[in-house]
């Protein structure tokens, strides 16, 4: 009988990740910027925020103020566009190329409703552990909101998007082992936790869904 060779068997990737992380982040143009795949709009997009930030922060612009400057500044510039369209020979600008399309507002609603239905299960306690480990982190988090402005927090949590995608695809083995070390550790936690605490706290009656 013809003897197969065993392969190696694939470990999973971090939350048992079995795609690559750049079909994980879907694919796309997102996927390209957050793992610098497309180097120039990543460099970019960067770019951008930091001057946003170091206007803010650093320069102490008024939001209200840099606005109209830069309203202003595209006002003169589509003038110009336009009434020098006649004279050189430039196209005149078309106001589809700023309309916002209508795939993005549907995106962002079912964005916002599955946050929402989220949000109502784990607030219904089903799952005690996702519920106190959910409570526990946004204590964390509004504990931090008062060393933090609310704009550094957002421009820091840009900084991890557009880092740490990129340094996980080059240290995803070690990456993985400190995670599952990690994980083992919270899980047992939890069950400790599970077993003397909250199995005593009494629940109320849970709702089946009706299947529609």
């Amino acid at each position: 009988m013809p003897i197969r060779s065993r392969e190696p068997a694939q470990r999973p990737g971090f939350f048992n990740r079995q795609r690559p992380l750049h079909a994980v982040l879907g694919g796309g143009k997102l996927a390209d910027i957050l793992l610098w795949k497309d180097k120039i709009s990543s460099a970019t997009i960067l770019a951008a925020f930091s001057i946003i930030w170091f206007l803010f922060e650093v320069v102490e612009y008024n939001f209200l103020t840099l606005l109209c400057h830069i309203l202003m500044v595209i006002m003169l510039i589509l003038f110009v566009w336009y009434n020098a369209a006649g004279l050189i020979t430039w196209s005149l600008p078309q106001i589809y190329d700023f309309q916002i399309p209508e795939s993005t507002f549907r995106f962002l609603h079912q964005k916002l409703n599955s946050f929402l239905r989220n949000f109502y299960d784990i607030s219904t306690g089903k799952d005690l552990a996702l519920f106190f480990a959910t409570i526990t982190g946004l204590w964390i988090m509004s504990a931090i909101g008062n060393y933090f402005t609310t704009l550094n927090l957002l421009y820091i949590l840009f900084l991890s998007l557009v880092t740490l995608p990129i340094m996980y695809e080059r240290y995803e083995h070690e990456v993985n082992y400190l995670a599952s070390k990690g994980n083992q550790d919270v899980k047992r936690l939890f069950n400790t936790l599970d077993n003397k605490v909250l199995n005593k706290i009494p629940r109320g009656p849970v709702k089946e869904k009706k299947n529609r």
